[in-house]
């Protein structure tokens, strides 16, 4: 099983997750995190330290959000890894905890 980066963190890009991974899974998109499933070790460190309460073990995925699970594993075969911690996005604490941010997700 593998931790997938969902919807809240479109627009948000808090990089807390990424500083207690010790295998460098995550992967940095314009807008968004996302984990590499191959990579991720299930160790469960990144699930706490999400700010935007965005991660969650595959398994556990919402219903709505099971698209996610794709998006993860396209965008880790394009986007570079981000192995330490940088700022949010500057508008990043008005769009947490807003719903429908689909749209919003830059590729």
């Amino acid at each position: 099983m593998t931790y997938v980066v969902t919807e809240n963190c479109i627009k948000c890009k808090y990089t807390d997750c990424v500083d207690v991974c010790p295998v460098d899974c995550f992967v940095e998109g314009p807008n968004f995190l996302a984990i590499n499933p191959d990579e991720c070790i299930d160790c469960t460190l990144c699930v706490a330290e999400c700010p935007a309460e965005a991660i969650f073990a595959e398994d556990d995925v919402p219903s709505d959000q099971q698209d996610f699970i794709k998006i993860n594993a396209e965008m880790s075969k394009v986007w570079p890894v981000i192995s330490s911690r940088k700022g949010p996005l500057p508008d990043a604490d008005s769009f947490n905890g807003k719903p429908n941010k689909r749209e919003l997700l830059e590729k």
